[in-house]
């Protein structure tokens, strides 16, 4: 089970975009994207094939899941626990002790 998923609110915890904060909109392994952190400038080459024309566009990079923590209802970052209930493991934040939807 993934401590954080695709479509979590999170909040970078390290590197140039620290204390910035955004949904998760891909997860890979031990890698994700986040909406609107770590946009980098890509030069592109145009492709007549394609119809696309080149020059210099902005792209969102993923970053480590290491780098990332989850939101809290107060705001703040907060690690993520799994926990058994009944027979199903659910996350919990280990802040508040909230547990997060499946």
């Amino acid at each position: 089970m993934n401590k954080i998923r695709k479509g979590d609110e999170v909040i970078i915890i390290t590197g140039k975009d620290k204390g910035k904060r955004g949904v998760v909109l891909a997860l890979d392994e031990d890698r994700l994207t986040v909406e609107g952190i770590n946009i980098v400038k890509k030069h592109v080459k145009p492709n007549p094939m394609k119809g696309t024309t080149g020059g210099v566009e902005a792209k969102t990079m993923p970053l480590h899941i290491s780098n990332v923590a989850l939101v809290d209802g107060n705001g703040k970052p907060s690690r993520v626990g799994i926990k058994v209930e009944g027979d199903k493991k659910v996350r919990f934040l280990k802040s508040t002790g909230a547990v997060l939807s499946a």
